[in-house]
């Protein structure tokens, strides 16, 4: 397939169990590791319980694996926002392989571009690109826009050296995986 190649990634619970995604072509995208997936997915679990009939966002989505591992493990929608080419075809092809099309929202833009939001995730996921506080900001946009519920989950990745440190938000765990760090914040109460 042009422009997309078979990773070693799968999704790692859920219905579609084992089921490979495909990543974009290039160095511009750097896919989230089955491993710090599985990490990712067992600190939410422990805090949620269950994904089911849950709304996320996965927001510098790249091929998606974040969200459609959610929706493999029941979430009802998932938000797709990513700006580079490539990645959105792979996406788009990942969302088609699992026929998940009725359960995904793709934007093909920057997440600094979103608007205010329509509903408000019950999760959002952040893998943007390492060294540029990008999660950091866009949060903090996102936050005066409406997007952030009471009581939702964020989580941001970031290389292992960094931290992220957004206003009225709390750092409720940090997590090493491999060369990821993954930082699981929520609103601070007032």
């Amino acid at each position: 397939m042009k422009n997309t190649r078979p990773g070693g990634m799968r999704i790692v619970a859920g219905d579609w169990r084992g089921r490979k995604l495909v990543a974009p072509a290039g160095d511009t995208t750097r896919p989230t590791a089955d491993r710090t997936r599985e990490t990712l997915f067992s600190m939410l679990v422990s805090r949620i319980g269950s994904f089911e009939g849950l709304t996320v966002a996965d927001l510098f989505a790249g091929s998606g694996a974040l969200g459609l591992e959610a929706l493999s493990r029941g979430a009802a929608q998932a938000l797709f926002v990513e700006q580079d080419a490539a990645a959105v075809k792979a996406l788009r092809t990942n969302i088609a392989t699992f026929d998940a099309q009725a359960r995904s929202d793709v934007r093909a833009s920057s997440v600094l571009a979103l608007g205010p939001a329509k509903v408000q995730p019950d999760i959002i996921f952040m893998d943007p690109p390492y060294g540029t506080g990008a999660g950091s900001v866009a949060l903090d946009k996102l936050n005066r826009l409406g997007w952030i519920a009471p009581g939702a989950w964020i989580s941001i990745e970031t290389s292992r050296d960094e931290d992220v440190a957004v206003k009225d938000f709390e750092v409720e765990a940090t997590r090493d995986s491999g060369k990821a760090r993954i930082h699981l914040l929520r609103l601070a109460a007032n």
